[in-house]
């Protein structure tokens, strides 16, 4: 497990070790950092199921949403929904709808580098976004120390790091911080891309868990298995229940146990800071988008398989790979969608 997620943080891959001549065709995807562990288990199984190749640069859910509105490639990939400005730029560049297809569902770490510490420090919302807004520098700051009173923590200088680039998880981020901090929400806001008050910023999260891992007094956001493949301690984040959290996929899932029956017609759900005891706050759905009518129809056909099979069958591998799987009635509602995909207009 520890040397497969090591390859996954060497940047773009290229999956698929069929050779052209034996390969159905190929399929292009870009986004998000997020999904790349799971997202290249599932392009390497898929391969060597059916021989169809899928190609996918892990470039953060920015460019991704570029590039499917370019139209360069056959999915995007993003952990944050487009907005309706986004969606109304693609229909106008692809004459055509874009469908938000669920994907999987994963956990922001929060965590840090204090090797005298260990796992789990406890932080509250309001305490992390002030680190994040730098009105708390030091890792003994009386605040930190009052959540913290069983550890013994340094007269250390804090290191915010950040993405530097549009990034899904960054929109799960702020969209947390957002919910519980005013000051957050009024300064900085919800987006994909912030402009940060303090910190240093990282390309992609193999670059931010890079930061953290290479400095000590550091703190940075990152998806779960990179945080995991870093041996890196992450926080325990008090939820809206007063409840200080874990980030796993049970606890993923629990945050995401009412998102199906409040789920939106577009399925573009924002689960961060749920209720629930056992909630993790810090946590949310990633989508592959795709236009809902798709020139090519091998391209269409193929790519309507790929999702149909990692909606549902592929969900498997979530756990292992420190993702939670897709409620099963959020996988019908996928289904739902991936059915009313067309190509020129006529059913696939």
């Amino acid at each position: 497990m520890k040397n497969f997620l090591k390859g996954l943080l060497l940047g773009t891959l290229l999956v698929g070790t069929m050779s052209t001549s034996q390969a159905q065709l190929q399929l292009n995807g870009a986004g998000s950092t997020f999904d790349y562990p799971i997202f290249s288990k599932w392009f390497d199984t898929y391969n060597k199921m059916t021989g169809i190749e899928i190609n996918y640069a892990s470039i953060g859910s920015g460019g991704g949403i570029h590039q499917i509105t370019e139209g360069t490639v056959d999915f995007g990939a993003s952990d944050a929904p487009l907005t309706p400005e986004q969606m109304g730029d693609f229909n106008k560049a692809q004459g055509s709808d874009i469908v938000h297809i669920p994907i999987i569902m994963g956990g922001v770490a929060i965590t840090y580098n204090l090797p005298s510490v260990g796992q789990g420090i406890k932080l509250d919302g309001t305490t992390l976004a002030d680190i994040y807004l730098g009105k708390i520098t030091k890792w003994n700051d009386p605040r930190i120390v009052k959540l913290n009173k069983d550890k013994n923590l340094p007269d250390k200088a804090i290191l915010v790091a950040h993405r530097s680039e549009g990034s899904g998880t960054t929109f799960i981020f702020s969209s947390y911080l957002s919910k519980v901090s005013p000051e957050w929400s009024k300064q900085c806001g919800t987006s994909i891309a912030i402009n940060w008050p303090v910190g240093i910023g990282a390309k992609g999260t193999e670059g931010v868990a890079g930061v953290i891992a290479q400095t000590e007094g550091a703190i940075g956001y990152i998806e779960l298995a990179y945080a995991k493949q870093n041996n890196l301690p992450y926080c325990l984040i008090k939820n809206q229940s007063g409840n200080f959290i874990e980030v796993n996929f049970n606890t993923v899932s629990a945050a995401a146990a009412g998102a199906s029956a409040h789920m939106p017609n577009d399925l573009r759900a924002v689960i961060t800071n749920s209720p629930g005891k056992n909630s993790y706050p810090i946590c949310g759905f990633s989508w592959v988008v795709i236009p809902k009518d798709i020139k090519n129809r091998e391209h269409a056909e193929a790519l309507v398989k790929f999702l149909k099979w990692a909606v549902t069958k592929g969900q498997a591998d979530a756990t292992s790979l420190y993702y939670a799987p897709l409620p099963k009635p959020v996988q019908k509602l996928d289904l739902e969608k991936l059915n009313a995909i067309t190509s020129n207009g006529n059913k696939l």
